[in-house]
């Protein structure tokens, strides 16, 4: 028998058959069914059966009888234990280190804290020219890939206790000067999986890191590659972390701090020719999202999460305006008199595009540190709609709030995982709210202008073979466009929650979607090249640019967010 694992043995089928179930049940977002374990299991029916009733005897898999699920069983957890009670994170590493090393043709070193400091442990250097590094070596934590690692999934206290450590010694141009801007790092290190440093410890070397989980999800030590900056720059260094991850998870074997897939599914369609589907700007986003389009300035918004900035493009000249906010930004939202807002990983914040200034307006998540907000709209009535998701997307932390002009915040909704997209029928009754892990669109009933939500159910479900739903918007006949992330395809759904027709797309990761230009007829797609594998972008190198086509149908104006007189005049201190 030969499979993704290689020879197995004469005699052993049926052993590789079990390992291969156990591979299904525990790589599985939720816990799965008979039959889709069944399914995806390619066996036969009295097969399948004989080698699930043998896991379950033997107490690896776990049956809940009541909602007809199979999910790890209890068995596993002692066996965890004795592993870790002779776990050796070096000689577990160094296979992933010479891979990694021959892969990347850079140098890549096992890390760990020590006395407020990264020491390596280990290295593999590439022949030929690279950066060198020795072994029992320590370097800063708040200047190096390695060290921004290790600190962004600490928890609060021990990262203070480190922190009040650090002198912050300038030792490039580019080096972290404050707790400010390492906090700031670190919070777009826990949302992309992973660190960069761009020369910020020595100069011409870039690095990028990611951290190694224990048994708890506590880091227990990182993986760094190190390479010449003009090799190791941004179009390289990004592919680097996603392999880097996907190292550091098999050294363990946990899961890591990413939910979202790093897999996109092969590329099965062919784009439209009448569609006339263009990539109008080829930008190279990281995660671009957010697109909204503002009908006086007549110029499409949006934002890259993780390399944080807001744009301002103008589809008629292709010029694409940048605001660096130097901290996360996930959703634009434009305002009355020309004024706009973003949503931050410090709350709701006015932004000055000009000036490239932000300042508060009400954070509904203050005082949960693991959590920032996503996806924000404006709904009928004038109120903004914004969810929120844990940083590294791994547990349902989410809610979903509406805040009023007078800054006033009440949450509507909770225990979602990474809530996104969100749209209004034409007359404003049925919200539409997308939860991106389980695959789900919601469809809830409104009254227009008001926050109460009833009679919550799924619209529309997405199968985990065919992507993930993410950013949506609502056109003007009541037709639902969502955003499919690895289904390389934009879904249009009838309001019955009916699939309508698909737009098939040359990049694996669309996130969002608006109605823009003139007339409203114009989709535009934003899309991103995150966690992405060096092969699929080289099969899709528009990934991370927006694109438009004109479908045949046209989308709801954008009523702009007009604050409160007393929000206004207490903003103005």
């Amino acid at each position: 028998m030969n499979d993704e694992h290689g020879d197995v043995p004469a005699g052993a089928a049926a052993l590789a058959k079990g390992l291969t179930l156990l591979d299904l049940v525990a790589d599985a977002h939720m816990p799965l069914r008979f039959a889709d374990l069944l399914r995806l299991s390619g066996m036969p029916k009295p097969t399948f059966a004989r080698i699930l009733k043998t896991l379950i005897a033997f107490g690896l898999v776990r049956q809940d009888e009541q909602r007809g699920t199979y999910a790890l069983g209890p068995r596993f957890l002692e066996l965890s234990h004795r592993v870790w009670e002779s776990f050796d994170l070096a000689a577990a590493a160094r296979p992933e280190l010479e891979r990694l090393t021959r892969e990347t043709g850079e140098t890549v070193a096992l890390c760990v804290l020590s006395d407020g400091q990264v020491q390596y442990l280990d290295e593999r250097s590439p022949d030929g020219l690279g950066v060198r590094v020795e072994s029992g070596r320590r370097v800063p934590v708040y200047c190096t890939a390695a060290g921004k690692a290790l600190l962004a999934w600490q928890e609060p206290a021990i990262v203070r206790a480190l922190l009040k450590k650090q002198t912050f010694e300038t030792f490039t141009p580019h080096t972290i000067g404050d707790a400010a801007g390492l906090e700031a790092d670190l919070t777009l290190t826990r949302a992309r999986g992973y660190a960069v440093s761009y020369e910020e410890h020595l100069q011409g070397v870039n690095s990028v890191a990611t951290m190694i989980a224990g048994r708890n999800g506590e880091p227990i030590g990182a993986l760094v590659a190190l390479g010449p900056s003009q090799r190791l720059d941004t179009a390289h260094i990004h592919p680097v972390g996603r392999e880097l991850m996907a190292a550091a998870r098999r050294i363990t074997g946990a899961s890591g701090a990413i939910a979202i897939s790093s897999r996109p599914r092969p590329r099965s369609g062919t784009e439209d020719p009448a569609l006339n589907l263009n990539c109008v700007l080829p930008w190279g986003a990281q995660l671009g999202e957010a697109p909204v389009w503002h009908q006086e300035a007549r110029r499409l918004y949006w934002v890259d999460i993780l390399h944080p900035a807001v744009y301002r493009f103008d589809p008629q000249t292709g010029v694409n305006e940048v605001c660096n906010t130097g901290k996360l930004v996930s959703a634009v939202i434009p305002a009355t008199d020309g004024a706009m807002l973003v949503a931050s990983q410090d709350g709701l914040e006015w932004l000055d595009f000009e000036r490239q200034q932000m300042r508060p307006f009400v954070h509904p998540e203050a005082e949960i540190r693991e959590n920032r907000l996503n996806d924000a709209k404006v709904g009928p009535g004038g109120a903004i709609w914004v969810g929120s998701m844990r940083m590294d997307a791994s547990r349902p932390t989410g809610s979903l709030y509406r805040v009023t002009r007078d800054g006033e915040a009440a949450r509507l909704e909770t225990g979602l995982t990474v809530s996104n997209g969100l749209g209004w029928s034409p007359d404003g009754r049925i919200f539409y709210f997308v939860d991106t892990v389980p695959g789900v669109i919601y469809a809830y009933d409104a009254n227009p202008g008001e926050g109460n939500l009833e009679n919550r159910r799924v619209f529309a479900r997405i199968a985990e073979d065919d992507g993930r739903p993410d950013g949506l918007t609502v056109d003007s006949e009541g037709y639902v466009w969502c955003a499919i992330w690895d289904g390389w395809r934009i879904n249009r759904y009838r309001p019955d929650g009916k699939l309508d027709r698909t737009i098939d797309l040359p990049v694996p990761r669309p996130t969002s979607v608006t109605f823009g230009g003139d007339d409203l007829a114009t989709l535009f797609i934003t899309t991103a090249r995150t966690r992405l594998p060096a092969s699929t972008l080289a099969e899709a190198p528009l990934s991370g640019g927006v694109f438009a086509c004109r479908p045949g149908a046209s989308g709801l104006p954008v009523p702009p967010f007009r604050a409160g007189p007393k929000r206004l005049e207490e903003d103005a201190y």
